[in-house]
């Protein structure tokens, strides 16, 4: 357990950490200022992006890791046994509902961060899945930026703790492939939220 600031978050993307959002008073939002008016449309925009690419990734990513993968996507790729953090659009509050998308985003960063690896390794060759899964990591990591933007300017909250997934490496190549395609199966259930 670990109480994570932001700035130090991208360092730490594979460190184990759990637990909840800390509110801070005072002036501890170091740079909030720098806030860009659209911020908020901007933080829309790219969930609206991640959500309109997530399936077609998914796909994609099926495709690239061949048999049985393709075909046993249903069995194989169920999410039901990796961790992913909960995220429920009906929070009683905004600020609780930018808590958890921050939680989700930053999961999702390192999730990204370990299957890219893994796909570097495993399918070097498969140029358009690497540049999806760049673009997607890119994507994320602006959108991390912008909503620490906005918990630091509307709710002076500038440390998160969050909790990440079990990392890929030493696992078999199989299990590597199985793990990605369940935290990308997850990835997309959770995003059209």
């Amino acid at each position: 357990t670990g109480v994570v600031p932001f700035v130090a978050l991208l360092l730490l993307q594979r460190r184990p950490v759990a637990g909840r959002a800390l509110l801070v008073t005072g002036s501890g939002c170091p740079g909030h200022s720098l806030c860009r008016s659209n911020v908020q449309e901007q933080t829309r925009r790219q969930v609206a992006l991640l959500n309109a690419t997530a399936q077609d990734l998914f796909s994609l990513y099926l495709k690239c890791q061949g048999e049985p993968f393709s075909s046993e996507s249903d069995k194989l790729c169920n999410p039901s046994g990796v961790f992913f953090p909960a995220f429920r659009v009906n929070r009683t509050s905004e600020k609780e509902v930018m808590v958890a998308m921050y939680k989700l985003f930053a999961f999702l960063n390192a999730s990204l961060g370990n299957i890219t690896r893994d796909q570097e390794e495993l399918n070097p060759t498969a140029k358009e899945l690497l540049d999806r899964l760049h673009n997607t990591t890119k994507t994320t990591r602006g959108l991390i930026s912008n909503l620490t933007c906005l918990l630091c300017k509307n709710y002076n909250i500038f440390q998160v703790d969050v909790s990440y997934g079990e990392s890929s490496k030493g696992k078999s190549a199989f299990k590597k492939k199985q793990q990605g395609c369940q935290v990308l199966r997850k990835y997309v259930q959770v995003i059209a939220q």
